[in-house]
């Protein structure tokens, strides 16, 4: 192993178990954490987290990918993995925009949570935000509502935090189109009673020390 993978390693002891010996090997324990993943996962803490060096999780990754384009004698799957940014990322493959668009479309049909619609509203009003600032604003976890807002097409990954890293969200024109508006400036005036908003530019400075 090289001299720039020593952390690579650090935690062996923690697993406690070869991740060789898991079914499908590192390829599956790879697959495993990207496919929960919300935010693309650097090679680099890929392989802190399997105790792996950097090199060889990059091979697997490369690998997948490949497979998965049907490059490896396989059929073509209905997903890819993708390098972006600063990492890797599961997305559906764009051979299927069409038939995940009709999907997304049809899960519109069902009226947002008022837990939704105060997440929006966190966005909509601060953008562009990160899901750990949309939180704390809200005091709860909120990857799952903002996983349903961009699903279906109302928020999007607008940009990436310069200090943090954290992914930044922003809406998107459907939204303007959805709200019967032509830009964010339309919005009206900041609702009074909207939780702890006034309080986002303190946790904005809290995340960024």
């Amino acid at each position: 192993m090289s001299e720039a993978d020593p952390t690579a390693l650090d935690g062996v002891d923690e697993l406690g178990f070869d991740v060789a010996d898991l079914p499908g090997g590192a390829a599956a324990a790879v697959e495993a954490v990207l496919m929960v993943a919300d935010e693309p996962v650097p090679v680099v803490r890929l392989a802190a987290l399997l105790a792996l060096p950097t090199e060889e999780v990059l091979a697997v990754c490369e690998e997948l990918a490949a497979e998965y384009r049907g490059e490896r004698g396989g059929r073509p799957r209905g997903f890819a993995l993708r390098q972006v940014a600063d990492g890797w990322r599961v997305y559906s493959a764009p051979a299927c925009a069409d038939v995940v668009g009709r999907f997304v479309i049809d899960g519109q049909t069902a009226r947002l949570t008022q837990a939704a619609l105060e997440t929006l509203a966190v966005v909509a009003y601060r953008q562009p935000v990160s899901r750990g600032q949309v939180s704390a604003v809200r005091g709860v976890n909120v990857d799952g509502v903002m996983r349903t807002l961009t699903s279906r097409g109302l928020v999007a990954e607008v940009d990436q935090d310069p200090v943090t890293g954290a992914v930044l969200f922003g809406t998107t024109g459907y939204f303007l189109e959805r709200m019967g508006m032509t830009s964010l400036e339309e919005l009206p005036p900041l609702a009074p009673h909207l939780p702890g908003l006034d309080e986002l530019d303190d946790v904005d400075e809290r995340t960024r020390r």
